[in-house]
């Protein structure tokens, strides 16, 4: 049974009904109270007695797994192999109060939240969760006022895309993103008739076209890994689901060569805003 939040039909681990998983295993997030959350969420579906194996790099939360898992009255085996730090346990049988309380404070710090300095809903773990990022804020100080059917492509938490329909000329807005929990949150947020929302991977839409306009903060790193090839999908799919002089609005990081791939592909695209090492491109199909 696959569980995690970034794989589009995956089950929610939020959801697993307490003692029943017979063994688990978990990439651990780097976030702490992402990773918190998820090893105690693990031990509540777990059946007493049942495996868990839970690992990370060992720069990425790795070396904290073990504390963390003792911290819920677990007994820890940790091993290293391969730059990570792997860790391997037992759902206890009981947990003692301190751990017990442990527990439930992990599930409550890492549970989704109105965040105060936002005003919106978010989670431990999507991408910027409690606070806008400085690309989407230089993209949103550019955006023009759209009009007809339009793509929030890596939407988040809906920032984006409450800029974008505050315009009464915007008819329909897609809000697409591979975590559910942002997909989750944007929904809270985003309370307006014209939105609909998808929780899927962007590189994968085959059904989505003639827009009239896209918007998109891309993301660059998978597992914690810059990854430019990321960022080029996004661009190739924006290209395609546009119509003919349709518009995509991109932020990027200034060392991101963007520029070349949607050169080389829309009719036009002109440099609209840069500052603090983010460009804003307005590109024409």
């Amino acid at each position: 049974m696959q569980f995690s939040p970034h794989v589009p039909g995956a089950l929610a681990l939020e959801e697993a009904p307490p003692a029943r998983m017979t063994g688990m295993a978990i990439a651990a997030p780097p976030g702490t109270l992402e990773r918190r959350y998820t090893l105690a969420l693990a031990l509540r579906a777990l059946q007493p007695g049942a495996p868990l194996t839970a690992m990370a790099p060992k720069t990425k939360g790795g070396n904290r797994i073990a504390k963390e898992l003792e911290s819920f009255g677990c007994d820890v085996e940790a091993t290293s192999a391969r730059h990570q730090r792997i860790c391997r346990t037992f759902r206890p049988a009981l947990f003692s109060a301190e751990a017990q309380a442990n527990l439930d404070a992990a599930m409550t710090d890492g549970a989704p939240r109105l965040v105060e300095g936002l005003g919106l809903w978010s989670q431990p773990g999507v991408f910027s969760w409690d606070r806008a990022d400085a690309g989407t804020a230089l993209l949103l100080s550019a955006l023009p006022a759209f009009a007809g059917r339009g793509a929030d492509l890596g939407c988040g938490i809906g920032i984006l895309a409450r800029a974008v329909l505050a315009s009464a000329d915007v008819t329909r807005l897609e809000l697409l993103d591979i975590d559910r929990r942002a997909v989750a949150a944007a929904r809270r947020n985003v309370n307006d008739a014209r939105a609909h929302f998808h929780w899927a991977d962007v590189r994968k839409l085959t059904d989505l076209k003639d827009l009239d306009f896209i918007v998109m903060n891309p993301p660059f790193h998978d597992g914690g890994l810059e990854d430019r090839a990321l960022g080029e999908a996004f661009v190739k799919q924006a290209y395609r689901m546009l119509r003919p002089g349709g518009r995509a609005w991109l932020v990027a990081n200034v060392h991101l060569p963007y520029e070349a791939v949607m050169s080389s592909s829309f009719a036009h695209v002109n440099l609209r805003a840069e500052e603090g090492g983010y460009k804003v491109y307005e590109a024409t199909k």
